[in-house]
């Protein structure tokens, strides 16, 4: 049995991932101010071993106790305001959280030489801005255009400069677009995908900024949990940066179909002009991910099947 801090662990993707370590008899600890995430994604597992902390990730005495107290085998650093807009509102705040508290993971881990067997950062597509090279390669020119995104890449290059400079075990990851279970529709920070989802489910109008041709790529959150586990895992991820996607895109206006067809049901769509700084075309090149293994499992009929019956249950 392994143990697992998974900071964030309450959102989205991170109960998905606490779900699944769960399912493989790991101990896992929680560390969540339940801005974002909620208690009900995880509550079901607090007597399967998962421990709950109602703490920010900025309480940097209670993180670094915790850390030496703990000695985790795995640490996923997933806890950060994921909202674009929130960032360019309140950029000094979302700093502390997004970049601050995971450097004192990081500092935490090399000053007390605490034994690891590795430290995930979850960063995001986000870091590429509209640079219209397509697809995304982790090589490609970085070009944040928010605080959010320009924290993401410098908590990123962190956690790979801290690997090598003091040879902690460190990996990072770029996220494209992932939807699934458990996330919140009503969230600011919510994807497309859950908002189509709940106008489909209370019969409200979706409204389309642009044309509807805009490409993602939309990776289902079992992908994205998947991908985890081998960058955790594998050796030969050490010090780098990796891109979570599909590789594959589809237009907005195929998603809101694909949906309309997984529901059996039609939505109602509002197209409005396109919002400036909105990125029009992205997917990601997953070449380097797919050399360790990995493929998407899921295509986007898949994981909207999969997605609208797990919310039925």
């Amino acid at each position: 049995m392994d143990k697992y801090l998974v900071t964030g662990g309450a959102g989205f993707i991170g109960s998905n991932l606490v779900e699944s370590l769960v399912l493989q008899k790991n101990e896992v600890i929680v560390v969540d101010d339940l801005s974002m995430g909620k208690y009900s994604n995880i509550s079901e597992f607090i007597d399967s071993g998962v421990t709950f902390y109602h703490k920010s990730i900025t309480d940097f005495s209670f993180m670094q106790e915790l850390l030496k107290k703990e000695k985790f085998n795995y640490i996923v650093l997933l806890g950060a305001v994921a909202s674009v807009a929130d960032s360019v509102a309140r950029p000094l705040e979302t700093h502390e959280i997004n970049l601050e508290a995971n450097l004192n993971i990081f500092e935490t881990v090399r000053k007390f030489e605490i034994p690891v067997k590795k430290i995930l950062f979850a960063s995001s597509a986000a870091v590429y801005g509209n640079n219209p090279e397509l697809p995304k390669k982790e090589t490609s020119v970085i070009d944040p255009l928010t605080p959010y995104a320009v924290d993401k890449f410098a908590s990123e290059r962190y956690a790979i400069s801290y690997g090598k400079l003091y040879g902690l075990p460190t990996v990072a990851t770029r996220f494209f677009n992932v939807y699934g279970p458990k996330q919140n529709p009503e969230s600011p920070y919510s994807g497309v995908l859950s908002i189509i989802h709940n106008c489909l489910l209370n019969d409200s109008k979706f409204t389309v900024f642009g044309d509807g041709e805009q490409t993602r790529d939309f990776t289902y959150v079992k992908d994205v949990i998947k991908a985890l586990m081998l960058l955790l895992h594998d050796e030969r991820a050490l010090h780098d940066v990796y891109n979570v996607a599909t590789g594959k895109w589809t237009t907005l206006n195929d998603d809101i179909h694909a949906f309309e067809k997984a529901m059996d049901k039609k939505i109602d769509v509002e197209y409005l002009p396109a919002r400036t700084g909105d990125i029009k075309e992205s997917y990601a090149d997953i070449t380097k991910l797919s050399l360790l293994g990995y493929h998407a499992e899921f295509s986007i009929n898949e994981g909207l099947r999969e997605y609208v019956e797990s919310e039925d249950d």
